[in-house]
């Protein structure tokens, strides 16, 4: 009876190491690059407040600076029974 370990003649346990050495070998010229998608860019522009938003904001500091903000706990308590059951 004849058996055959893993010392077979075609068997190399470091043949995918020795691959992925040339691999990046030949690889080795090529240099990092990074690309921005256009709409990376167009988020980039808008820094600006939109006026409306910036109006609202605006409102709400003068009236808590002035003491005039009130608050709504039940429709405040409602909204975020909303928000977390859906």
């Amino acid at each position: 009876m004849k058996i055959h370990g893993p010392n077979q003649s075609n068997f190399n346990p470091y043949q995918k190491s020795i691959k992925q050495q040339t691999d990046m070998k030949q690889q080795g010229n090529r240099q990092d690059k990074l690309e921005i998608s256009n709409e990376a860019k167009q988020m980039q522009g808008k820094d600006q407040p939109n006026p409306a938003r910036q109006k609202r904001v605006d409102q709400i500091k003068h009236d808590i600076e002035s003491g005039n903000y009130q608050i709504d706990p039940k429709l405040t308590a409602q909204k975020m029974i909303d928000f977390w059951t859906k």
